[in-house]
Parts: C-alpha cells; sequence; structure tokens
C-alpha cells in the first residue's frame, strides 16, 4: 500500500495516540499497529512516539506497558444502548473522559489519533475532533460497534478486518487492510511462506504440545474461557471421529475434567483415543497450536477468523449465540469463499461435526479448502494499517497546507 511519499522523501517518526482498550479483541491489533509503526521492516520508523489511551480495569492496564509503551488513563465511559442510570451520567462522564483524552494528545502532541473501537475510543474521537487532528479508525469487526459509527463521521480513514462491513470514513478513505496480527501469529504466518518453514513450526509446535506431527490434525478451542456447547459435542462424539485424525481440545480454563472424563469412557469403544486425543484446558502459545493444526472447531470472533484464514486454517465456526450477530457475520466471507463452515451453536451435534471430520482427515478436500481460507486471508494487516495512517496524516497535512 503506497504511502503518499515521493521515492526520495524520508519517512519522519510520527507522534501518535493509540485509543482503544478493555479486551484483547481492542488491545492485540493496538499493540500490533503500534509494532507496525516504529519496526523498519515493517514500515514504520523507530523514532515514532506511541502513547496509549486506556482505562484502569482493562487489559491494556497490564499489557501496554508489558510492550514498553506509555499508557494514559481516562474514564471507563459506556455507552448505555438503553435507559438506565448510566444514561443518566453520561454526559458528565463524557465531558471528563473528552477532558483526559484531549491531555492525553497535547502531552504526545499527537499528528493522529488511531482507534479502535470500544469504551476508549468515543472520549478520543472527540477529543481528536475539537482538537483539529486527523482520526483514523480500525473496525476489526464485520458489524461496526457504536464508538466507530460515530468516529467515521469526521475519519480522515477507516480501515476494515473485513471487506463486506458497512462502515466508511465521511471524509475520507476507506481500506480493507484486514487486522493486524499478534506478534506471535504473524511470525508464524512468516515462517510458512516455505514448506520448509512450515513444516520445521509444525515440528515443533507438535513436539511441545506432545502430537504427532504426521498425522491430520483437529484443533478444537472455545478460547480462554472455553465453550460448552463445544466440549459437549466433541465429548459425546470422540468414539465415531475418524481413526487417524489426531485431536488437540482446549477445554477453557477449569473445563477439562468432563472431557477427561469423556475420553476415558471412549476409550472403552476405540482404544486408540488416548494416544490421538489431548485435552488441555488453556494454552498461552497459541502458536504452536495452530502450527501443527489442518483444521479448527471455534467460535469465530474477529480475531480468531482474521488468524484462521491469515494462516490458511479450514475451520467450523460456531459463533457465540449472544451479542448482536456479529460473530456469524465474521465467517461470512470465509465461509462464502469456501474457506469454512458455519453452524449455529444449538445446531452444532455430532453430525455436523463429524461431517466436517472427515473434510479435514482426507488430504485432497483439506487441501481445498485450506486454499480457499488463504484467498480471503490477510497475512500483513499491521503494515496495511500503518501505511494507512501515515497516509492519512500526509493528507491532513497537505490540506491544512492548501488553506493557508
Amino acid at each position: 500500500m503506497p504511502d503518499n511519499r515521493p521515492d526520495d522523501a524520508p519517512l519522519r517518526p510520527l507522534r501518535v495516540l493509540l485509543a482503544g482498550g478493555g479486551t484483547a479483541g481492542h488491545v492485540n491489533p493496538l499493540l500490533a499497529t503500534a509494532a507496525a509503526l516504529t519496526d523498519p521492516a515493517l514500515g514504520g520508523h523507530p523514532g515514532t512516539r506511541i502513547l496509549v489511551l486506556g482505562t484502569r480495569q482493562g487489559l491494556e492496564a497490564r499489557l501496554v506497558p508489558e510492550a514498553g509503551h506509555d499508557l494514559a488513563f481516562i474514564p471507563r465511559v459506556p455507552l448505555p444502548r438503553k435507559p438506565s442510570l448510566d444514561l443518566l451520567r453520561l454526559p458528565g462522564n463524557l465531558r471528563s473522559a473528552v477532558r483526559a483524552a484531549r491531555e492525553a494528545i497535547e502531552r504526545v502532541g499527537a499528528d493522529v489519533v488511531v482507534g479502535f473501537g470500544g469504551y476508549v475510543a468515543t472520549p478520543a474521537y472527540l477529543a481528536a475532533r475539537r482538537a483539529g487532528v486527523p482520526i483514523v479508525i480500525h473496525e476489526q469487526n464485520a458489524r461496526p460497534g457504536l464508538a466507530n459509527r460515530l468516529g467515521a463521521r469526521w475519519a480522515r480513514a477507516v480501515a476494515l478486518t473485513f471487506a463486506s462491513t458497512p462502515l466508511m470514513a465521511a471524509k475520507g478513505s476507506t481500506e480493507m487492510t484486514g487486522l493486524p496480527l499478534r506478534p506471535a501469529i504473524a511470525g508464524l504466518v512468516a515462517s510458512q511462506v516455505t514448506a520448509d518453514g512450515a513444516a520445521t513450526a509444525r515440528r515443533e509446535g507438535a513436539a511441545a504440545l506432545g502430537l504427532d506431527p504426521e498425522r491430520p490434525t483437529l484443533l478444537v478451542t472455545g478460547g480462554s474461557l472455553g465453550a460448552q456447547r463445544l466440549n459437549e459435542v466433541l465429548s459425546a462424539s470422540m468414539a465415531r471421529l475418524p481413526k487417524g485424525l489426531q485431536v488437540l481440545h482446549l477445554t477453557g480454563r477449569g473445563k477439562d475434567v468432563p472431557v477427561r472424563e469423556a475420553l476415558e469412557s471412549a476409550a472403552g469403544q476405540d482404544p486408540s483415543l488416548p494416544d490421538r486425543y489431548r485435552v488441555l484446558d488453556y494454552l498461552t502459545a497459541m502458536e504452536q497450536a495452530y502450527a501443527c493444526a489442518d483444521g479448527v472447531v471455534c467460535r469465530s470472533g474477529a480475531g480468531t477468523v482474521a488468524e484462521l484464514t491469515a494462516l490458511g486454517l479450514p475451520a467450523l465456526y460456531v459463533p457465540l449465540p449472544i451479542g448482536n450477530g456479529e460473530q456469524r457475520l465474521n465467517a461470512a466471507d470465509c465461509v462464502s469463499a469456501g474457506g469454512g463452515r458455519i453452524v449455529p451453536n444449538a445446531e452444532l451435534d455430532a453430525d455436523a461435526l463429524l461431517s466436517f471430520t472427515g473434510v479435514i482427515a482426507d488430504a485432497e478436500q483439506r487441501a481445498a479448502m485450506a486454499r480457499a481460507a488463504a484467498g480471503v486471508g490477510v497475512r500483513d494487516g499491521a503494515a496495511r494499517l500503518g501505511a494507512l495512517i501515515r497516509a492519512a496524516v500526509t493528507s491532513s497535512a497537505d490540506a491544512e497546507g492548501k488553506k493557508k
């Protein structure tokens, strides 16, 4: 993606306020973007100054300092969707948050404010608008949230994870950049450029997890908290899984005991199961699991879909059955392309599971679905977003110059 500089123009360091927090879904792409803005290998400048805007309650309070970035706090301001006491308190709380955001903009001398949605983003967008600082928005979900829909009205640029997301910059450009990937996942993506690199990563991941790198492998994960429906259906279907298939089942913290009991029972019908069915409640190094997986059964959060398509991993997506339906939409582009399947949570059963595992156990069908998944994946989302941010700063400066 071009960054609108003449070929001989040096890349200058920027001063950037990144606004996003609360959940890993906001913090991880924010940190990946910060890395891209400062890493010359990704088109960034090592002199770029980063300040992150967050709350004391969110994951950013721990993760941002651990990543080596400065953090400015603002009050948490939820936007109520229905009448409540929070709605009555909103004007005062929002004024305080906008004031704190304005102070953060002045503290870093921001050339640009980059928002990732969530509670932190709305005050940041309002403060940036009043300060005359250009806004860049990254929307991770296929259905945009309230904060980003508001900010898009003034944004110099909007970046989308999914091409089908209905959000556009009212006064600037809109680009499909994909999701900035966590460094560990980006590293795995880079390793798979060559067959040797992919094979090495697979062997290392399998060794770390006690798996056989030669067997087709199904990864089952419901995230750190797990997914009860996935655990129940896998437990009921173990003995019917394809004989050559290996399974790594991440149950969620504290939810492994019923699955282990089901495995012990199913081993009476299929004595090979204990050797090819590995149960863990949680795994920090998900890149190890992805490296040796041939297919995945999972939820369809934006981060999960973006990571799996970047890696070209076929998936059976089971959207979280709460919220505003964005998880189903997140997987829609991949499923339409043939890179995955989708089944509602209540309709996931042994037949749906076994139909998918049959594909994963078949090398030819598996390869076709993997190619389709990779076809909609974006592997350089952080670099693309970094280039869009630099272009937004340049275009804003050009526009100010013309006014003068």
